[in-house]
């Protein structure tokens, strides 16, 4: 019986450890007004020593690339596609068995949009991505974000 309850104790204080890990990469959000009715969204990933992201342009067979989807909104037109700005590094990763593309330290991801008219309003979406450092990866995880454009 003591056995039992010292496994689940251990088993219990275990989850609780991991459960409060903290995450490799914080993120932060930022809209930059350019002109009357135009933004800059940029996107911060500040990622921890040694871990890295894969880029949008990661390609087909290897990890799960970085993709940021914005909720549609009639007020809001996107101009041009998300640009990534960081030092990117292309390397052959053999665990994919294929080169991959990815930033370390920090990279931001801008998106351009215009607002139709003089409006207050919110740009929302999604970010989708997956962290690796040198052996192993976390699972493809999903973040949530939401800019007032004033």
């Amino acid at each position: 019986m003591k056995r039992l309850v010292a496994t689940l104790l251990l088993t219990a204080i275990t989850g609780m450890a991991i459960s409060q890990t903290k995450s490799p990469v914080n993120w932060t959000y930022e809209a930059k007004k350019k002109t009357a009715d135009t933004y800059d969204i940029v996107i911060t990933a500040n990622i921890d020593h040694p871990w890295h992201i894969y880029s949008q342009k990661t390609g087909k067979g290897g990890p799960v690339p970085t993709s940021i989807k914005f909720k549609a909104n009639p007020l809001v037109v996107k101009n041009g596609s998300v640009k990534e700005i960081g030092k990117l590094e292309k390397v052959f990763d053999n665990n994919f068995n294929t080169d991959v593309l990815f930033y370390s330290d920090k990279v931001q991801f801008v998106q351009t949009v215009k607002l139709k008219g003089k409006i207050k309003t919110n740009v929302s979406g999604v970010i989708d991505y997956m962290l690796c450092d040198d052996s192993h990866c976390l699972p493809p995880t999903k973040q949530s974000f939401d800019l007032k454009l004033q």
